[in-house]
């Protein structure tokens, strides 16, 4: 990795936006660790480069957050391994991209990489991640349909990756994206994670917060692993639906509890989940 101008930043992010900083600060906390679940020196290159208090606003990182956060973060990746195997030449849409460093972790030398993000969150992306050559960055809302004509331009399969970006939507905007993608790229997929209702409506609640810091934000939209099977209705679209499994972590909890929780009935209709929807071919 070619070491970065050492000049820092300041981010100048509040609400929904500031959260990707909390995001890459608990990454670049289990990235440092000498057993890390997810290489990823970028992130931590980036919290050293960025002027923010985030020990005073998001308390002392690490331990089961830190490795939740990664463990997300990995199951992604391997959604996108899987789908550059296939396509490795296609788009990565990006949707909320924030400090994500996904890129480097995946970089086939082949990918053509589209990072979609709000104009405060992506200045502060591009001072310290700019693009150039087969990654492209576009200040725009993912409701608004432009990202996805742009997705669409060069007529490869596409696959959309939405990390902690739907909860903040509302349900029938989580729908409208869901159907534009659908539409949108024949053959390719979105993949996304949710929480269960629970959390959102906690969140909602303000009873959610960081370590010494500011509650989470509100989330207005949540899915739980039984609801899943309701997404064929949202378009014709929508061909395929998968689960994506909790990677297996380190300890007892990420290491033997959270992979068991795919099996556990009830109880995993109360947790997170991300998954993965395949589009149907063009015909």
């Amino acid at each position: 990795m070619t070491s970065p101008s050492p000049t820092k930043v300041a981010p100048g992010l509040t609400g929904v936006p500031e959260t990707l900083l909390w995001t890459l600060y608990q990454r670049a906390s289990e990235a440092a660790r000498p057993n890390p679940v997810l290489v990823d020196p970028w992130a931590i290159d980036l919290c050293r480069r960025i002027d923010y208090p985030f020990v005073e606003r998001f308390g002392r990182a690490g331990g089961l957050v830190a490795q939740a956060i990664a463990l997300r973060a990995l199951a992604f990746d391997r959604v996108v391994c899987a789908f550059l195997d296939e396509f490795p030449d296609g788009v990565v849409a990006a949707l909320g991209d924030g400090l994500e460093t996904q890129f480097w972790r995946l970089d086939n030398g082949r990918v053509h990489w589209l990072t979609v993000d709000l104009p405060e969150s992506l200045r502060l992306r591009e001072a310290l991640l700019p693009a150039g050559g087969r990654r492209r960055a576009l200040a725009c809302d993912a409701r608004d349909p432009r990202w996805a004509v742009d997705a669409a331009a060069t007529g490869t399969p596409v696959l959309v990756t939405a990390q902690g970006l739907l909860m903040y939507l509302r349900p029938p905007e989580v729908r409208d994206l869901i159907a534009l993608c659908a539409r949108s790229f024949h053959g390719g997929g979105l993949v996304f994670d949710a929480v269960p209702r629970w959390f959102a409506a906690a969140a909602r609640a303000g009873l959610l917060r960081t370590p010494g810091g500011p509650a989470l934000p509100g989330m207005a939209w949540a899915m739980g692993a039984d609801e899943r099977p309701a997404l064929h209705t949202v378009d014709p679209g929508v061909a395929e639906i998968h689960a994506i499994p909790v990677p297996r972590g380190r300890g007892g909890v990420w290491g033997r509890l959270a992979p068991a929780l795919d099996c556990l009935g009830p109880v995993h209709d109360r947790v997170p989940t991300v998954t993965l929807l395949r589009f149907a071919d063009r015909t």
